[in-house]
């Protein structure tokens, strides 16, 4: 499956070298616009997997549409600019830049710099992915064993008595031991009931 680019730079000579470079290697371009606002609108209707962003543009700059797509996580973003300056690249990677490319660009510099965005954005989902699993899995054991506080307390259960009927109320219930936890918790869901 080819990999979908936005492509937002207000040069338009320059925005159709890229996208005939991107096209002859394989890259689908799902959208170019020469406007900051327009690349976000683009980004979050399109979904692309990367956008290409020039610094200076009309509408929004391409840092300021960098930090919005970068901010929701929706695609890889590379910065395509005609300025070196340090502080630029400073803010270029502050608002979540993968790769920086100054222009003028050779298709050898372009290529590497645009799978390498793609690569890092991968490993960063991929890391979001396990931080969100891992928040889940805390979320869920604090509220059962909240759970198992509130049935050992009111019902003078020992501990693994109220793991047990947590577990066999939420296989019996067809629920997540989360929700039978939080009926526990807030609704004062017993045994005997």
């Amino acid at each position: 499956m080819a990999v979908r680019v936005v492509i937002a730079e207000d040069e338009a000579i320059v925005r159709l070298d890229l996208k005939e470079i991107l096209e002859e290697e394989g890259y689908e371009v799902v959208g170019e616009t020469g406007r900051g606002d327009e690349a976000v609108s683009l980004v979050r209707s399109q979904r692309p997997d990367l956008a290409i962003l020039d610094i200076k543009m009309p509408g929004v700059d391409g840092l300021t549409a960098a930090r919005q797509i970068t901010g929701d996580h929706l695609a890889a973003v590379l910065i395509l600019t005609a300025f070196s300056q340090r502080d630029l690249i400073e803010q270029a990677r502050a608002a979540g830049a993968l790769a920086y490319l100054v222009k003028p660009f050779q298709k050898s510099e372009l290529l590497p710099a645009i799978e390498i965005a793609l690569g890092r954005f991968g490993e960063m989902k991929a890391l979001d992915d396990q931080v969100k699993t891992l928040e889940e899995r805390l979320e869920v054991r604090t509220k059962v064993e909240r759970a198992k506080g509130v049935l050992m307390d009111a019902l003078d259960m020992r501990e693994h008595d109220a793991f047990n009927w947590i577990q066999k109320t939420a296989m019996r219930q067809r629920l997540p031991m989360k929700e039978v936890a939080r009926r526990v918790i807030e609704e004062g869901l017993r045994p005997a009931e």
